[in-house]
């Protein structure tokens, strides 16, 4: 599990130059917002309305709170971050967010206004410079890193560049090399693999945007046994993102699968029935339908309600309506 580290430089032409390294913080993912003390704090009820909004840099989203005229969808508000006072994008109105610490709501500042619009246009195009400038510099020094991406914050003298790697970098050169182009304060953010996919976006193996942009900034775990679960070819081409980690939309899907198993007899369970021992040998969640092989041959293919739980046991319920099939050439051998 990559670390995820902080450098900063303040340019101080005063100064001479100095580079430190804040404590690496273990995580898969980018940070989560960290708001300034005082945007939000105390108990109580929550503030209304809340906003769900949307950094368009990291398309992390996060609830602020505005006291002011209600904001429009897909309208840009001035709010804090982590990283300091920036741009987001207005998602909508949140009705029911649930139970969560309002110290963890952000206070919107200000709606936008038309000089922020124009400098966040150029900054797009500096960020676009930037880009190429420290893509150079990384080869300029064969530092095994990937640069994903960068943002130049509205209100802040900083610029943010994200960035991937396999291992811990040590970019103390890079850093001065930015810091003497750019005459301002520089952060490097290393990120992970699947962290990179919802920034930048894409197409899944679906034809769908990928689920962590599209669908959800909240990277969940995701296990080989989620697969298992959903009768899934384990086959790693299969079942894995362009991110090379499993697909996200296997932990969406799993408590569907999970829920619909609970109403039916595990794979490998031995039933009595008319005088025969069978077993449970598929399972489909999706449709509700299990086959089980007999002793004697024959093929059973039931739906899910003709089964019961009873004395800690799994029995098929009087009267079933079962679909008997001769024996094949897969059975004949069991």
């Amino acid at each position: 599990m990559p670390m995820d580290d902080q450098y900063e430089e303040e340019y101080q032409p005063s100064e001479e130059e100095s580079i430190f390294d804040a404590d690496g913080i273990s995580s898969d993912q980018i940070p989560g917002l960290a708001l300034p003390s005082g945007s939000h704090a105390g108990a109580g009820p929550l503030p209304s309305p809340l906003y769900r909004l949307r950094l368009g840099y990291s398309h992390e989203t996060f609830l602020a709170f505005f006291e002011g005229p209600e904001i429009k969808p897909r309208d840009r508000v001035v709010v804090p971050t982590r990283y300091g006072r920036d741009l987001a994008e207005t998602i909508g109105i949140v009705r029911n967010p649930g139970y969560m610490n309002p110290a963890d709501i952000a206070k919107i500042e200000r709606v936008a206004t038309e000089a922020d619009r124009e400098r966040s246009d150029v900054d797009t195009k500096r960020e676009a410079e930037a880009f190429k400038v420290c893509r150079e510099k990384i080869s300029l020094h064969r530092l095994d890193m990937k640069l994903v991406s960068v943002h130049y914050l509205l209100d802040e003298p900083k610029i943010l560049f994200f960035f991937t790697a396999e291992t811990r970098v040590d970019f103390r050169e890079l850093v001065k090399d930015l810091v003497g182009i750019f005459k301002t304060r520089i952060e490097l953010r290393q990120i992970g693999v699947r962290d990179e996919s919802r920034v930048v976006g894409g197409l899944g193996v679906c034809g769908r945007g990928y689920c962590c942009h599209a669908v959800s900034d909240k990277l969940k775990p995701v296990s080989i046994k989620m697969a298992k679960d959903q009768n899934l070819s384990l086959n790693s081409m299969k079942i894995s993102g362009p991110c090379g980690r499993l697909l996200c939309c296997l932990s969406y899907e799993h408590t569907f699968y999970q829920e619909e198993r609970r109403s039916m007899p595990p794979e490998g369970c031995r039933i009595h029935h008319d005088g025969v021992t069978f077993k449970v040998t598929e399972i489909n969640p999706l449709s509700g339908r299990l086959k089980l092989y007999g002793e004697d041959g024959r093929v059973l293919d039931l739906t899910a309600d003709k089964f019961e739980r009873a004395d800690g046991r799994w029995r098929l319920r009087e009267s079933p309506e079962n679909t008997a099939e001769p024996a094949g050439p897969e059975s004949s051998g069991r």
